[in-house]
């Protein structure tokens, strides 16, 4: 292994176990307390962006703690039709909100599969799952940088506020390039940096939201998916960031948060990401035989 190979699993490695200890830490206050993740220490200050994500028919219809174990940056599910008979698969699956409301929409001929390296988010998923009564849900335990899934088994691939959490994207939008059928939808919520963000303003901001630090560039994530094989790419902002969003909490922290605005303002959002698999394009006996 070379010197740079090293270093990039150093890093995976590191930026997983830290992903791992607070969204653990998150699903052990939920499941021991009524109290939201959001309102764990390592989330102090992501309310702004983790609420108000659901309408009420969706959380009514769930148990309580899939909606508390909820830390998204928006709801995947309202951003692409979900079929009868469709099968979802979830990046990050964590409480299991996603999974749960996308088994509600492709219904008992379709499936929904969980993805998540954290055992206690798995374990209240599968809980959440448990109260719900939902059949047409499995949740899986692995990394989203290696799906455990098969070649072309998906229909949908979604995702909320965790693709940007990887230290190796590349390989996490190759991976669901590969589970997606021909003509198979990606529709993701993440966090997206508009133009340049110094390293220090992301710093300061990832003090604020965890998931900031890791956010490509607009540009930079539609070349991504470009390169793993995606078309028909686009990206919608949905909440632009703004510095009085975090100024309390910043400020809490020492930082001279008017010296920053000017550099952050603007430049850091949610967005819906949206790309297609390219369907088959041959027409031999072995491609479109149906």
């Amino acid at each position: 292994m070379t010197t740079e190979a090293i270093a990039q699993n150093s890093d995976k490695e590191s930026v997983q176990k830290t992903v791992q200890e607070k969204y653990g830490a998150a699903a052990r206050q939920v499941r021991d307390t009524t109290t939201s993740a959001c309102c764990t220490p390592a989330f102090s200050c992501c309310d702004p962006i983790t609420t108000n994500l659901y309408g009420d028919a969706e959380k009514g219809a769930l148990p309580a703690k899939a909606v508390q174990a909820s830390l998204g940056c928006g709801n995947p599910t309202a951003l692409i039709e979900l079929k009868p008979g469709e099968t979802v698969l979830d990046l990050g699956s964590g409480g299991g909100i996603d999974v749960l409301l996308s088994a509600q929409r492709v219904g008992p001929t379709g499936k929904a599969y969980g993805l998540d390296m954290t055992d206690d988010m798995l374990a209240l998923a599968r809980e959440n799952q448990r109260q719900a009564g939902v059949e047409n849900v499995e949740f899986l335990k692995g990394e989203i940088e290696n799906i455990p899934l098969s070649d072309n088994s998906v229909d949908v691939v979604i995702s909320n506020c965790v693709i940007n959490l990887s230290a190796d994207k590349e390989r996490v939008l190759r991976e669901a390039f590969r589970v997606l059928k021909p003509g198979g939808r990606f529709a993701v919520s993440d966090v997206v940096a508009r133009g340049e963000v110094p390293d220090a303003v992301r710093e300061s901001m990832a003090l604020w939201v965890g998931c900031i630090a890791g956010a490509l560039e607009e540009n930079e994530y539609t070349a991504k998916l470009a390169k793993a094989g995606f078309t028909a790419i686009s990206v919608e902002p949905t909440r632009i960031y703004s510095i009085e969003d975090a100024r309390r909490f910043l400020e809490d922290a020492g930082i001279d948060v008017d010296a920053i605005a000017p550099k952050a303002e603007g430049k850091l959002m949610s967005a819906f990401v949206r790309a297609t698999k390219p369907s088959l394009s041959c027409c031999g006996p072995n491609c479109c035989a149906s």
